[in-house]
């Protein structure tokens, strides 16, 4: 993962971008009707159950807008909510409040949804020592979110971009020719231009699984679209060699049965591609 300098520089860029895109030249609306002088009052309110996720980046959006409103925080995230909770109060002028309104509903409501999404996810492996990893397949320009949503789930986060880790999926070993290439092609660049980045390498296969820890210096094989007797017999074969990790259509009936595997990691796109956000509302009074 990156450092934590570049996570926060992350999650800035989608509150500049995010106020940008909303704000424009001006909240309109508030500034026609709404006196510069005017405090007002509003309050987070729950329309839904889950996982509360985004709390601490909401209050990161109003001192944005407005360093002088005040949060007072009544459930933090990762904990459970249900409807009629009431997350935190904002204060402070009224126009500040709306300027920020729909960029906190709307990083709450989705971070909320990943976060209940994963914390189930998390749930279905207790007992086991599988953890749950995110993927890339995330919100165009909201992905430091939505990995910070994971990981208030109780889920880990796999690598954060193309340039944090090296992952050998199937196009990059077959255009680089055959997986052995790939790999050795990998630890030349990573010599050449002294980078040290884990490698991960995607086995379609128990003989390309053989063929990766021929190569050797792998962090982690990927057993993708593995069905449960192919995986148990790839992680047999790996045994400490390297760390494992299963994909491929992997959800909620099956999760739990690939663990029993003995992987290491599982990792799903639908933490963050499939989910529906939770139902918030940010309510004056």
């Amino acid at each position: 993962m990156i450092t934590e300098a570049q996570f926060q520089n992350e999650l800035q860029l989608i509150i500049q971008n995010g106020i940008r895109e909303d704000i424009g030249e001006g909240d309109h609306s508030s500034l026609a009707c709404i006196p510069s002088t005017a405090q007002g009052k509003a309050k987070l309110l729950v329309k839904d159950k889950g996982i509360i996720a985004g709390v601490e980046f909401a209050k990161m959006i109003f001192n944005h807008v407005d360093a002088d409103l005040k949060v007072e925080t009544f459930i933090q995230d990762g904990s459970s909510v249900n409807y009629g909770d009431i997350v935190f109060h904002v204060s402070g002028s009224s126009q500040s409040i709306l300027k920020a309104e729909r960029l906190v509903l709307n990083s709450i409501q989705r971070m909320s949804a990943i976060a209940t999404k994963t914390k189930m996810y998390v749930d279905l492996l207790e007992g086991t020592s599988t953890k749950v990893l995110d993927t890339r397949k995330t919100t165009p320009g909201f992905r430091a979110a939505e990995k910070w949503a994971v990981k208030i789930g109780g889920g880990e986060n796999h690598r954060f971009a193309l340039y944090d880790m090296i992952m050998l999926k199937d196009n990059h070993n077959d255009f680089a020719g055959g997986i052995s290439k790939a790999i050795q092609k990998t630890k030349d660049y990573l010599s050449e231009n002294k980078l040290d980045l884990k490698i991960i390498v995607e086995a379609r296969n128990l003989d390309e699984v053989e063929e990766i820890l021929n190569s050797g210096g792998v962090y982690r094989i990927l057993l993708d679209n593995f069905d449960y007797e192919m995986t148990k017999e790839a992680v047999a074969l790996i045994g400490n060699q390297c760390l494992t990790e299963s994909s491929g259509n992997i959800n909620e009936k099956t999760i739990r049965h690939y663990a029993e595997c003995g992987v290491n990691y599982i990792s799903s796109g639908a933490l963050t591609h499939s989910v529906y956000n939770m139902d918030l509302s940010l309510k004056a009074f």
